[in-house]
């Protein structure tokens, strides 16, 4: 059976007992890099109650995943067989997600287990109170794609995470507050980790930050939702339009105790 293990976003007493138990008893492991793995491995046998698995370690990301998925196909059914991420929570913006559609479509028994997520952590510490919001993993580095993207996510009525590298982190805030200086973003930086770091306010205050930031580490991006610019139309701005009375009528009687007949007989006979 192949299991989706979760693993710490930074400080390893995040990870769980139960996943623990599943590192021990697999006998092969997919991985993004298998060398973060094996060194997660080792700090976990040498700080809790875990005994190194006897196992298998084979690379498994964007660039190989559908050949890999052909060497191993037969183990995934017959053995007990991990997919982990370097860190946090497999198959969000996450080559892990080929291997979940690979079982969907053959039919083939597989688990997820909950753990930690670098998304709902920055999010929960924002303080942002909305009980929504979309999550956009990386922007595209560069061009109208990236633009495009980042266009969508400062005219949405959502609010907005993603992640974001150090050496682009200046650039994304720059972009931010050439389309709305104003505008609220919460960053956290190296999360659970010991140079954990949360900056909330206006893109304005947070470029005046930035010398004084060390961007280097991991970093989430919260992007506040654009307000609402709606506009109420009043009693007089729909007497003033110069529109077919019967439309007149039926817009005056939605904002009023009237109704449309009524307001219509005082159009015609000119009351108002």
């Amino acid at each position: 059976m192949l299991r989706f293990i979760p693993t710490p976003i930074g400080n390893p007493q995040d990870i769980t007992i139960r996943a623990l138990r599943e590192f021990e008893k697999a006998t092969l492991f997919l991985c993004e890099d298998t060398r973060e793995t094996k060194r997660l491995l080792s700090i976990l046998s040498q700080r809790f109650d875990f005994s190194m698995p006897d196992a298998d370690f084979l690379s498994f990301h964007e660039h190989n995943g559908k050949e890999r998925l052909v060497e191993v196909s037969s183990r995934i059914i017959e053995e007990d067989v991990v997919y982990v991420s370097d860190a946090g929570m497999p198959i969000i913006s996450d080559p892990g997600q080929i291997l979940v559609e690979y079982c969907q479509q053959n039919g083939i028994e597989y688990d997820i287990l909950a753990g930690a997520s670098a998304v709902v952590t920055a999010y929960a510490a924002s303080g942002f109170d909305e009980g929504e919001f979309t999550f956009w993993g990386f922007l595209p580095h560069k061009g109208s794609s990236r633009s495009s993207q980042l266009s969508k996510i400062m005219n949405s009525s959502i609010n907005s995470i993603l992640y974001e590298a150090p050496h682009r982190l200046e650039k994304l805030i720059r972009e931010i507050a050439s389309i709305d200086k104003s505008r609220e973003i919460f960053l956290a930086k190296e999360l659970t980790k010991k140079f954990q770091r949360y900056y909330k306010g206006t893109t304005k205050e947070i470029l005046e930050q930035l010398d004084s930031i060390n961007l280097k580490g991991e970093w989430v991006v919260v992007i506040k939702a654009k307000e609402s610019q709606e506009k109420a139309l009043y009693l007089d701005d729909i007497l003033n339009l110069d529109i077919a009375p019967k439309i007149k009528a039926k817009l005056l009687s939605k904002i009023t105790d009237e109704t449309t007949k009524e307001w219509y007989s005082k159009i015609i006979e000119k009351k108002i």
